[in-house]
């Protein structure tokens, strides 16, 4: 099987690039994913030269994160900016950037097991993978979507090997399933069945042992998901119908009285709810009045004992015109005041800001969102003290996929709310955002609260199990109590410094295998 293999690599590890996606939601061929990416890999082993490794490993990796990422294309089909077959465009030249980290993992790695078993390869592309993941989401303001561990991230109702996120982080459990899908592919290369098959027993148990039941929590909550596509928040003509949409499902049931949080999606609201910007500003949203009145008539839907988390955006104003915006969750007390709020700080390149506008705008490329003034950053995770409803931690959509980047480590929050727009991402964008959010919270130890446009909507526990949740296309809300959190796991107390240990302690290992078997 091997000699064949070899006869064309390169079209080979091409396409074991592709199929070792298929491990990610919403097809979550798990078992696939972890042998195509081990034959990948030892295909690379067998690559001839550095050169050689590098140029195999960004082949692995370019139609690896182009069927990752196939959800970016759809979002060039929301907007009249530019032609929608971009979208087509983007995401290989997007994969031909981010290919360049496995590419760098996988040449390190040979470089480092050259000659030697593959014992000391497997542990060594463990390190290097580690170490160019964090990379990956760190260089250039980052791009964290599709971790190889997310592939090990079990059913709704189940935690999988991702179970061992509080002691590893997800770039260092990336680095480990590495070790692991090497160690695979050589066992059954080596034909070692009743190994491969105890290992294959155990890999089962791992990714489907139940989770159990856990705490219930004291606030109680109302999250809704209005269904609401892209068309719909871009249209004026459709605000109120959103708002009357939002309300509905906003109201509190008679018969409760007890204080709540209610959770609305990011993106939903198109009123300014702050003072102190033209009056034009103000006249083409909803209220077309002021942000008082608009404020108002929130406070009059969610009702006494509750506060309300909703994505909005501010402005920042320049004489009497706005120069740049901020994304933000605003909090509003039952008498319609802000209380608190946050600014997204980790903005989406090409969606919320134009990079490098003087030079691409010129030849016609714009935003992915509407509007002609960019998003600014605020100044990163922060806990906002809602007093009796706890202390919230908030991210913003795409800022839940940055491990390490989501709480603020000297004032830990009780829970995490992620609101999102995610009508953007076609069928298989959500999926793998729900997952991503429930990486975090099992990181974290922290239960994350999502409300999204038109799916999916979720509330997760701190073992990163969903509770409850709303499908693709659902108009609906959920209910219940927020789930307490455990105490702060081992990521929680040291970040994606772990990471780093854990990337050290493989090379170490590697070396020291190494070192042994020349002797």
């Amino acid at each position: 099987m091997l000699n064949r293999a070899l006869r064309h690599p390169r079209i080979v590890i091409a396409v074991l690039g592709a199929i070792a996606a298929l491990g990610f939601p919403p097809i979550h061929l798990w078992p696939i994913a972890l042998l195509a990416f081990g034959a990948g890999a030892i295909l690379i082993r067998f690559s001839g030269s550095v050169r050689s490794a590098f140029f195999r490993g960004w082949l692995f990796g370019l139609t690896h994160f182009t069927a990752t990422n196939l959800w970016i294309a759809t979002a060039f089909t929301h907007q009249d900016q530019m032609p929608a077959v971009l979208g087509w465009l983007a995401v290989p030249l997007l994969s031909a950037y981010l290919a360049l980290y496995p590419a760098l993992a996988f040449a390190a790695a040979y470089r480092l097991a050259r000659g030697r078993s593959t014992l000391v390869y497997a542990l060594a592309l463990g390190g290097t993978w580690i170490l160019t993941e964090w990379l990956r989401a760190s260089l250039f303001t980052g791009y964290a979507w599709g971790p190889f561990s997310l592939a090990l991230l079990g059913p709704f109702d189940r935690v999988g090997l991702a179970a061992l996120l509080p002691v590893t982080g997800t770039y260092a459990l990336s680095g480990l399933a590495a070790v692991l899908c090497v160690a695979l592919l050589d066992q059954l290369l080596r034909r070692e069945w009743v190994t491969l098959g105890i290992a294959s027993v155990l890999l089962i148990a791992a990714m489907y042992w139940p989770a159990g039941k856990g705490p219930e929590g004291t606030l109680a909550y109302t999250l809704v998901q209005p269904d609401l596509d892209q068309d719909a928040l871009n249209d004026a003509r459709q605000y109120e119908p959103s708002f009357l949409t939002l309300a509905a499902l906003s109201v509190r049931p008679e018969d409760r009285d007890a204080r709540r949080l209610v959770l609305w999606p990011e993106g939903v609201l198109p009123d300014y709810l702050r003072e102190g910007y033209p009056q034009r500003y103000y006249s083409a949203t909803t209220a077309g009045r002021d942000p008082a009145f608009a404020r108002q008539r929130i406070a009059r839907v969610i009702g006494e004992n509750s506060v309300l988390l909703t994505g909005t955006m501010d402005l920042e104003i320049e004489g009497d015109r706005a120069v740049a915006a901020y994304n933000v969750v605003s909090v509003l007390d039952d008498e319609g005041k802000i209380v608190e709020g946050y600014r997204k700080a980790h903005l989406v390149p090409y969606g919320e800001y134009l990079p490098f506008r003087d030079w691409l705008e010129p030849i016609g490329l714009s935003r992915l969102v509407a509007g002609t003034i960019d998003f600014i950053p605020g100044p990163g995770p922060q806990t906002l003290d809602l007093g009796e409803y706890g202390q919230a931690g908030v991210q913003i959509c795409y800022e839940i996929i940055f491990s390490g980047q989501v709480v603020d480590r000297g004032n830990r929050p009780d829970y995490i709310v992620n609101p999102s727009i995610d009508g953007w991402f076609g069928p298989s964008g959500p999926p793998q955002h729900l997952a991503q959010a429930r990486m975090r919270a099992i990181e974290e130890g922290l239960p994350v609260l999502r409300s999204t446009t038109t799916g999916i909507s979720g509330v997760i526990d701190s073992r990163g199990v969903v509770r409850q949740h709303l499908g693709l296309g659902e108009q609906a809300r959920l209910e219940g109590l927020v789930p307490p959190a455990a105490s702060p796991t081992l990521f929680a107390l040291m970040g994606n410094w772990l990471a780093l240990v854990w990337a050290l302690v493989l090379l170490g290992c590697s070396l020291v295998v190494k070192r042994r078997s020349a002797h």
